[in-house]
């Protein structure tokens, strides 16, 4: 049991610290609330002491503060940019609260999803090597339409994926942790993924690490995928047992489209960077132009509800935050090990 004592009261946190300047601009312009200082995490932040920042925002793109956490000893709520969390709770300790990134990377990973779908399916790989040589060949391509998809998450990222699924005329499985029923209808359980699978045309995966979907698709289930599957990965690339993966790919049963892979980067000689029938982005989903009103809105949501004394959005654990009835918002986050960096 938690044993962390909840002494910090929601309304009594004021100063907010911005990674970057831009961030940074926006938020202080919109709200005044709130007094916000320029921090990196790595150093001091700029005009006032590491000790009088009550949330800081952790930075995207560098993982450097990682490397020393002990310098948000003083922070009451550690804000991720990010969707994933793999390894921050414990290099940050209980004391600290965490919030995650939420919805903020949903539709630019769930773009991502789709695009790896239609590419693959539609042989883009092999066309723009086609152009590149001067070469011009029609050929015949499986289609998106009329495939059969299974999703495998529906938290914010697996539901941004099949919502843009829809006009596409496919047929979709939802898998979730536990089976249940929703408003959607039937939610599959990963207990039934072996009975799933063989009637799976492509298997898109949008979950986090945890210690139960870490090498969650190796070769048991792989081998249950038809001939000629596409497995999709856009969740963390340790979901997946990549020698299971190269060995079914290089073999020429399956194919895939990964824009998270593990090791990331993959070396350069991996046979995945080389093999028909693979696709390798560079961990791109969340890297697009609605990233940045997304993270805007986000924090100043969180700030609001912060300054009403209510529960920020997407919490991991509650750190020293009084919280109302003493409850976390998860929303749609879960438990997550230590793992490879933040990225989406």
């Amino acid at each position: 049991m938690d044993s962390t004592p909840r002494d910090i009261a929601l309304t009594d946190l004021h100063v907010i610290s911005l990674p970057e300047p831009r961030l940074f601009e926006e938020i202080s312009a919109a709200t005044s609330d709130f007094r916000c200082v320029l921090w990196d995490l790595v150093g001091e932040p700029e005009g006032c002491s590491r000790e009088d920042v009550d949330i800081a925002v952790a930075p995207y793109y560098s993982n450097r503060w990682r490397k020393d956490t002990s310098v948000l000893r003083g922070v009451a709520l550690l804000q991720l940019q990010s969707t994933g969390y793999d390894g921050v709770p414990e290099q940050i300790g209980p004391d600290v609260a965490l919030a995650a990134g939420g919805w903020v990377h949903a539709a630019g990973t769930a773009e991502v999803a789709l695009g790896l779908m239609i590419a693959a399916q539609r042989e883009f790989d092999r066309a723009i090597v086609n152009q590149r040589a001067g070469r011009y060949e029609r050929y015949f391509s499986r289609s998106l339409a009329d495939s059969r998809v299974t999703v495998v998450g529906t938290g914010e990222i697996g539901r941004a994926v099949i919502a843009r699924l829809e006009p596409f005329e496919v047929e979709v499985t939802r898998v979730a942790s536990h089976a249940r029923e929703d408003a959607s209808g039937r939610v599959h359980g990963v207990a039934e993924l072996e009975e799933i699978l063989p009637r799976t045309d492509i298997l898109v995966l949008a979950l986090p690490l945890t210690d139960t979907t870490e090498h969650l698709v190796g070769e048991r289930l792989l081998c249950q995928l038809p001939d000629g599957a596409l497995v999709v990965n856009v969740g963390r690339g340790a979901v997946v047992d990549t020698a299971a993966l190269t060995a079914e790919v290089t073999a020429g049963r399956l194919r895939c489209a990964l824009d998270v892979v593990d090791p990331e980067p993959l070396p350069g000689d991996h046979p995945l960077m080389a093999a028909e029938g693979s696709i390798v982005l560079p961990h791109i989903g969340g890297s697009n132009e609605s990233f940045r009103p997304r993270i805007r809105k986000l924090v100043l949501e969180q700030l609001e509800a912060v300054r009403q004394g209510r529960s920020p959005q997407f919490l991991v654990q509650p750190g020293r935050l009084d919280l109302p009835g003493d409850r976390v918002d998860t929303g749609a986050v879960t438990g997550a090990r230590a793992g490879r960096g933040s990225g989406v």
